[in-house]
């Protein structure tokens, strides 16, 4: 008879280990940061129980990077199958709205691909009661410079070159700078149509840092999230830039990773290492290793090395940040947040990025996340 009965309790903790393999979530909000399995295939197989969902309920509402959309997307999926008290409305609209409509007290968090500028953090404290808007690095990624040339398949670039198309000096593809480095190519005398971001973005500012530091002579703007140079064809968010490259023959474009698929082919960056490098999350982690934290107190932010000769390293890389208060967060908000951004930052968080076309933050970089997220309030 006893036996009988450890059979069946063995029978029903199988069912509950299946039951929770199948809910596809990741778990680990205490995670501390130690190391394992990093595949993305590694959150599909932990229990849901295993997300500490605390006092999280009611409607969270976000706004900001589109850069992170589809990483938000796919958070929010595990996360909400756990807690379903919990509901997250995650717009996307781009970084620049997304920090208005913190200052502004209209979100619990903001994405940005840019950190707080020291204006944006007086205003958060108006709304941070006691304290104030602090930067945590959450998901890097490769900005891709995707084109779609017929007959191209592959091409080389460098900062220069890059610099000269977006700003309207090289205007055919068979011009002689992309002919040097394409020798083998079959270049086309074709008018090269470069798109831009219409929207204010962190992706164009990061991307114009990229210009900025390794083509100084030839990109003369001053950078920021609105696009300076005049000409191209503008296109709203990620998505926009990435479709009006796919609908193109002769268009080039700079967007995240994750968006330069559906037969876009993304340009390989010639940096001065060994080989061109490739846009990749393992080139982008690479890049993000060698960041330095430059935020004080709280707050995370990072200053990149946009002119990495490292092999392998991806030079146009960005990372997004949420935003939060440090002190002062809504009392209605604060446990939903707090449990989201613990998940999002776990070691399972993370591990899902690098098979959407993300990158994890540096072990380094993620455990000082997860311990300001611990001491939110």
């Amino acid at each position: 008879m006893k036996l009988q009965r450890m059979n069946r309790r063995a029978l029903t903790l199988g069912a509950l280990a299946v039951s929770g393999a199948l809910a596809l979530t990741a778990c680990g909000s205490d995670d501390t940061g130690s190391s394992g399995d990093s595949s993305s295939s590694a959150s599909a197989t932990t229990a849901a129980g295993s997300i500490k969902c605390d006092d999280a309920k009611g409607q969270l509402l976000a706004d900001g990077s589109s850069a992170q959309k589809n990483a938000i997307d796919a958070w929010v999926k595990n996360f909400t199958q756990a807690c379903n008290g919990v509901q997250i409305n995650y717009k996307g609209s781009g970084s620049g709205a997304g920090i208005t409509a913190f200052t502004q007290g209209q979100v619990a968090f903001a994405g940005s691909d840019s950190a707080l500028k020291p204006e944006e953090v007086t205003a958060s404290k108006q709304v941070c009661s006691g304290g104030q808007g602090i930067d945590l690095p959450m998901v890097a990624g490769p900005i891709a410079v995707a084109f779609n040339v017929s007959g191209v398949d592959g091409l080389t670039l460098d900062a220069s070159t890059i610099a000269k198309i977006f700003d309207g000096k090289i205007t055919k593809w068979n011009d002689a700078a992309i002919k040097k480095l394409n020798p083998n190519a079959k270049l086309p005398d074709l008018k090269i149509q470069a798109f831009h971001r219409s929207d204010e973005s962190g992706t164009t500012d990061n991307f114009t840092k990229y210009l900025i530091a390794a083509a100084p002579n030839d990109w003369k703007y001053s950078g920021g999230k609105a696009w300076q140079a005049k000409g191209g064809q503008a296109a709203q968010g990620s998505s926009g830039v990435a479709q009006g490259v796919k609908q193109t023959n002769g268009a080039i474009g700079y967007m995240e990773l994750s968006y330069a698929k559906d037969g876009l082919k993304t340009v390989d960056i010639a940096t001065g290492a060994s080989a061109p490098v490739k846009a990749s999350s393992d080139g982008a982690t690479k890049a993000v290793a060698a960041a330095q934290v430059v935020g004080t107190g709280s707050d995370l932010s990072l200053k990149l090395d946009y002119t990495t000769k490292a092999d392998g390293a991806y030079p146009i890389t960005l990372v997004t940040y949420e935003i939060v208060c440090d002190k002062g967060n809504k009392s209605a908000t604060l446990p939903g947040t707090k449990a989201f951004l613990n998940y999002i930052a776990s070691q399972e968080g993370q591990s899902i990025l690098s098979g959407i076309d993300y990158a994890p933050m540096p072990d380094a970089i993620i455990s000082k996340v997860r311990s300001t997220v611990a001491s939110l309030s």
